[in-house]
């Protein structure tokens, strides 16, 4: 009767384990993203509501982390990532695409875009459409959407309001030539330096300045060892939303369609919530005891079309006046 038993027990487990076998296996890729901003930043609240919108989208197929505040790496080290394999997707400016695919840098010349709205209406254009392209077609990354990162000022312990009163400071900046251009135009001392560090070189006086949006100066706290901020609003910037090509490449159309519908949800919440506390901030760093400052943007303005035309920072005058022209 034992043996009889034993038999049926190990038949049972046999047709268990064929059965097993021949269901599909429910595959979970497990993704990482990453970024350099804090937790409490729309880059990062609103990269991780896409992350699990993606999953619930795909049925549980994709189980994306997000890894923030330069976690993963500096700025540089994501972007060299997507291409190594260790990254799956990253937000990131795309000036360090730019040193790829050069086209893209562009985004960056100083005064190209009115302000946020401008440049939220490139990112729908036909003139970056092409670049995206372009980039995919360089590296394989794909960019899926455009985030509104803020107007730049000016951060320091030395007050100005033009051009000239910049000269001599030395100021943080990342480590892309059209970030220099404004400071180098107005004969300030540019230095880069990596965007965790930042606050602890301003405070041990490595540098006497840096530029960044309002949203960044209240995320990063920066207030808190600077005495000025200066409205220079001398770069309109933004994120761009990427995916790395080992994962592009074997996503299906339908899976393709989720990823960027998603991200362009995302990146379309997160520039509102960053205009709007940008319209709050001014007052609210008053209030701190910051000095800010109008400045005479037009200085600015001359100084960088005389010293660092759009020809000498390498970028083709058709793309910035199609740029300057979108409405």
């Amino acid at each position: 009767m034992k043996r009889t038993l034993l038999k049926t027990l190990l038949a049972a487990a046999v047709a268990a384990g064929v059965a097993t076998l021949g269901l599909p296996a429910a595959a979970q890729t497990k993704l990482k993203w990453a970024h350099v901003y804090e937790t409490s930043e729309p880059y990062h609240t609103q990269s991780v509501w896409a992350a699990e919108e993606i999953k619930k989208r795909t049925g549980g197929k994709f189980e994306i982390q997000v890894f923030p505040a330069s976690s993963l790496g500096k700025e540089t080290d994501i972007n060299q990532g997507m291409l190594l394999g260790t990254v799956d997707m990253i937000i990131s400016g795309p000036s360090f695409a730019a040193r790829s695919y050069p086209r893209l840098g562009i985004a960056y010349y100083p005064f190209i875009f009115r302000d946020g709205e401008h440049l939220l209406a490139y990112s729908k254009s036909a003139v970056f459409k092409e670049m995206i392209d372009g980039f995919r077609e360089k590296t394989g990354i794909q960019i899926l959407a455009y985030t509104y990162y803020g107007a730049r000022m000016t951060t320091s312990n030395k007050a100005f309001t033009d051009c000239a009163g910049m000269k001599g400071l030395k100021i943080r900046v990342p480590d892309v030539a059209s970030y220099r251009a404004t400071p180098e135009a107005c004969g300030a001392n540019p230095t880069p330096i990596a965007f965790a560090e930042v606050y602890l070189a301003l405070q041990n006086g490595t540098v006497d300045a840096q530029e960044n949006p309002l949203t960044t100066i209240e995320a990063k706290k920066f207030y808190e060892v600077q005495k000025h901020i200066m409205l220079t609003g001398h770069i309109v910037d933004g994120l761009t939303t990427q995916v790395a090509p080992h994962v592009w490449n074997k996503l299906s159309d339908a899976e393709k369609k989720i990823f960027s519908e998603v991200a362009l949800e995302a990146a379309a919440k997160a520039s509102a919530q960053i205009k709007q506390r940008e319209s709050e901030l001014v007052e609210e760093f008053r209030k701190k005891g910051i000095m800010v400052h109008e400045v005479n943007r037009q200085s600015f303005v001359d100084a960088v079309l005389k010293a660092k035309s759009v020809e000498s920072m390498g970028f083709d005058k058709k793309d910035y006046d199609r740029i300057t022209a979108i409405k």
